[in-house]
């Protein structure tokens, strides 16, 4: 793994989503390895015991937890939120990592379609939660994953949980626009606050991960010639911690910077996609101030 020039990070705290395999098992490795306390928030104990072991093993000096999270359960995102502001004094890096991709239509433990749930809605509740954390730490840095997918699709305000018509890839891709709308939104909201928060996005490009439900023939078969989890981590490192990347950015394969789609750039999108995911999830960003845009006609 060929890591992007990473900064000392000893006295750090990170959070990542879904470390336990794909790109958030290297990504939290690697944060590890140049000094932060990670704290790996995932569903599963015993593939977090199995994430812990490999880290422990590639980086002796680790310091690493399992904190238990489920996206698709709102009840779990603020019992891990309320315990972390307990035990913390401040959080630094918040890596959106986890995600569930290209499957039947389920629904998460609130009624929310499982992949808008759990990839969009539950990272934007957590963050929300996690707030005042973040802001104890002038400097913290917000990174969520998003995916080139995200040109592919728009979102349909009048169905944002596909009730009336479920496609598992266009419904993938409206998760990643709205990780990706999110992402910019709370840069723009968080600049208008003058708070100093990064927020920022990465595209792990096509990497071989867990994240969709395929045969294990087809699953192997792609290995050959995708992009491995490690490679596909280097994007979200270098947003996490380069003193190069810059709030507001999206950055891709290389590391480098890239271009969003329009759809993801549309202002009036984010801000009602904002307001929409406040009112689905009950969480509001109390610091950060509303834009002023029109209120959004939304059939939730």
């Amino acid at each position: 793994m060929t890591a992007p020039a990473t900064p000392d990070l000893t006295g750090r705290t990170a959070l990542v989503t879904g470390a336990s395999s794909g790109i958030g098992l290297p990504t939290a490795r690697e944060l590890a390895r140049y000094g932060a306390h990670v704290l790996l928030a995932c569903r599963g104990e015993l593939k977090a015991a199995a994430a812990l072991d490999h880290i422990r093993r590639q980086v002796p000096a680790a310091r690493v937890d399992f904190v238990r999270l489920d996206l698709a359960d709102l009840a779990s995102v603020r019992t891990l939120a309320a315990s972390l502001t307990d035990r913390l004094d401040g959080l630094d890096i918040l890596v959106n990592n986890a995600g569930v991709g290209m499957i039947s239509r389920q629904v998460t433990a609130d009624g929310f379609e499982m992949q808008f749930g759990t990839n969009h809605l539950g990272h934007f509740a957590l963050t929300g939660l996690l707030m005042p954390l973040l802001q104890a730490r002038p400097g913290a840095r917000v990174v969520t994953v998003s995916s080139d997918n995200h040109t592919e699709a728009a979102l349909d305000f009048d169905d944002l949980h596909a009730e009336r018509r479920y496609g598992r890839n266009v419904q993938y891709a409206r998760s990643k626009l709205a990780n990706l709308l999110f992402a910019l939104e709370l840069h723009r909201r968080a600049r208008a606050a003058d708070l100093p928060l990064l927020s920022l996005a990465a595209d792990p490009g096509v990497t071989a991960t867990d994240i969709g439900v395929l045969p294990r023939p087809v699953t192997l078969l792609m290995r050959l010639f995708l992009k491995s989890p490690d490679q596909g981590a280097l994007p979200s490192l270098y947003a996490a911690t380069s003193a190069e990347a810059r709030s507001g950015e999206y950055y891709g394969p290389g590391p480098k910077r890239c271009t969003p789609g329009d759809n993801a750039l549309d202002e009036s999108a984010a801000a009602r996609l904002w307001e929409a995911s406040e009112k689905l999830t009950g969480v509001h960003f109390a610091t950060l101030p509303s834009r002023g845009l029109p209120p959004a006609e939304t059939n939730l």
